[in-house]
């Protein structure tokens, strides 16, 4: 704070110059104080989106569509619950995306098979395996679809793209039925559809009611042993109706 200047002063002029002076060097003083900058924020939206994203799969298939809540996906995301509605709108949306993003990484890893130039009876064999094999080591997905049916899929109707998601495991199956009846193997008139229904079914009833079922059967379904038979079990029923006659 500058010395006041009292009045009247023995030279006037003197006293006014030292106050300008005073003034300025306070003022040279603030201007030349750095202010204290504050933490930049790092921001990454895609990053943001994928950690939401995981948390609510971890989340929704944990407690169902009903039982989750969004501020336990934004804790676990590490972000507020406003960026959560910014990204995915709602929390039927934000599960939509989830349902849609579960059928995306099945296509993906039905993808990775090579079936082109396998033989019918071993590509087929490869296919049920697959299939079997990510219902086992993917169980948020059967739980996820458990969650959609229990609310009659109105939450998957929102997600337009998943009617396309099957289209290329169906033509994979198509495919090695065509080359099947060809060569005399499978039967003619097997139905790509209702044959991917059986393959599904048989896989995703055992797991989806392991629980119940190793109770009332007094049976473990899940142990190794198992499971292994399971799997040779929907193996010979698929392989025995295509062939058939």
């Amino acid at each position: 704070m500058d010395d006041p200047v009292k009045w009247p002063h023995p030279n006037p002029a003197v006293a006014m110059r030292t106050k300008i002076a005073k003034k300025s060097i306070s003022a040279s003083s603030r201007r030349a104080r750095p202010a204290p900058k504050s933490p930049k924020a790092t921001r990454d939206p895609d990053a943001t989106r994928l950690r939401i994203m995981q948390s609510a799969i971890e989340e929704f298939s944990t407690a169902g569509f009903g039982g989750a809540r969004v501020d336990r996906i934004s804790k676990r995301a590490g972000t507020a619950d406003r960026m959560l509605y910014y990204y995915y709108g709602n929390k039927e949306r934000l599960f939509s995306s989830v349902i849609e993003k579960a059928y995306a990484d099945l296509l993906r890893a039905e993808q990775q098979l090579r079936l082109d130039d396998a033989e019918p009876e071993d590509g087929l064999r490869q296919l049920i395996a697959f299939t079997w094999n990510y219902y086992v080591e993917h169980p948020e997905f059967i739980r996820l679809l458990n969650s959609e049916n229990l609310h009659q899929g109105r939450n998957v109707k929102r997600a337009r793209r998943i009617g396309a998601l099957s289209h290329p495991f169906l033509h994979i199956l198509k495919q090695l039925l065509n080359r099947g009846a060809k060569a005399g193997v499978f039967r003619p008139d097997a139905d790509p559809v209702r044959m991917y229904m059986t393959i599904a079914a048989l896989g995703y009833f055992y797991l989806s009611n392991r629980y119940t079922l190793s109770h009332f059967l007094n049976f473990d379904l899940m142990t190794q042993a198992n499971q292994r038979d399971w799997l040779a079990h929907i193996t010979t029923v698929v392989m025995a109706y295509l062939r058939k006659a």
